[in-house]
């Protein structure tokens, strides 16, 4: 049973990466909750506990430890509270971003950019000013697609919605197929996992862009991380530091598209510019995403396999949400 499970937090020794740890040193990683509940999200809320995407649903893991359907086939995928406590949702099934205010009335936020449907929305981050961004891929079959260039080629990019309702593309084919998406806590900077993991040679890189007042520029892209052939950047976060967490790798191989196990799954902790300073080794594959939360905001949830883990760190975590309006 996955409820007995210890895992061995690093593959190397912390010294080998940074001066001090970045995961408590007396934690392990712990399975909150499990039976495919935590596929995706995750996001906190001080009340609520945890939610997660996962079985079609949104799922609740309260602060008591007891977990429970949140809003039936949702669908979701990404997840994220917004400043005022409103859960921004991506709705890949329903081609859509949506937002859930406290009562539970939903908005839907943005379905189509130039009159076509988004193809999959997948993960969703916010600036300072309330914008939000969301990528959107299309993994598996490619029917209906209706996002192209002005080539008439297929962007699988990323999006801004602004607080008016009015959408922009800000990434396009600058990426082969965005992924994850986090907007850095100064507003400077958009980190893009770029994960064309169903493609033999595709990237599985993560990328850094220059923002200025939520536009990106294409030329500034700097590439921070590259997984190589094996399972690419997915979702990610970030620390009142500035370091990131994101999720990525294999346990075992996945031909012919993903043939290397050599980098296993877990939570790489990167450096704002790419330096590998941790690893925290995941069991279940595919590691999918990560959320800080917690009263003091050190408790890092983790989704993998279906399966919501958690494990405690040494700094907080960057969220919007903190329960106080």
């Amino acid at each position: 049973m996955l409820r007995s499970l210890t895992v061995t937090l690093f593959l190397l020794p912390l010294s080998a990466f940074a001066d001090e740890p970045i995961f408590s040193p007396d934690s392990k990683l712990k399975v909150e909750s499990e039976k495919g509940v935590g596929g995706e999200g995750p996001a906190w809320d001080p009340k609520l506990g945890v939610l997660t995407s996962g079985n079609g649903h949104i799922n609740r893991l309260d602060r008591d430890g007891q977990s429970s359907v949140h809003r039936k086939d949702a669908g979701t995928n990404g997840l994220l509270f917004d400043r005022d406590g409103r859960l921004v949702a991506c709705e890949p099934g329903k081609r859509r971003v949506t937002r859930t205010d406290a009562d539970g009335n939903l908005t839907v936020l943005a379905d189509s950019f130039n009159g076509k449907k988004f193809n999959t929305p997948n993960d969703v981050t916010i600036d300072g000013r309330g914008r939000i961004y969301f990528s959107d891929p299309r993994y598996g079959p490619k029917d209906g697609m209706e996002q192209t260039d002005a080539d008439g080629n297929p962007v699988e990019g990323v999006y801004r919605i602004d607080p008016d309702g009015k959408v922009h593309r800000v990434v396009g084919r600058e990426v082969e197929r965005a992924n994850g998406v986090l907007v850095s806590a100064d507003d400077q900077f958009l980190y893009v996992a770029d994960n064309n993991n169903d493609t033999k040679g595709g990237a599985r890189k993560l990328w850094r862009f220059d923002l200025k007042d939520g536009a990106v520029d294409g030329k500034s892209r700097k590439l921070i991380h590259d997984w190589g052939t094996g399972r690419g950047p997915d979702g990610l976060k970030q620390d009142e530091q500035g370091r990131l967490y994101v999720a990525a790798g294999l346990n075992k191989p996945n031909p012919p598209h993903e043939p290397d196990d050599k980098v296993k799954g877990g939570i790489y902790v990167l450096s704002p510019d790419g330096k590998l300073l941790a690893f925290l080794a995941v069991p279940t594959d595919e590691v999918t995403n990560c959320a800080f939360g917690g009263d003091d905001r050190k408790t890092l949830y983790v989704t993998g396999g279906g399966v919501l883990y958690s494990v405690r760190t040494t700094t907080p975590g960057r969220v919007l949400w903190t329960g106080k309006k």
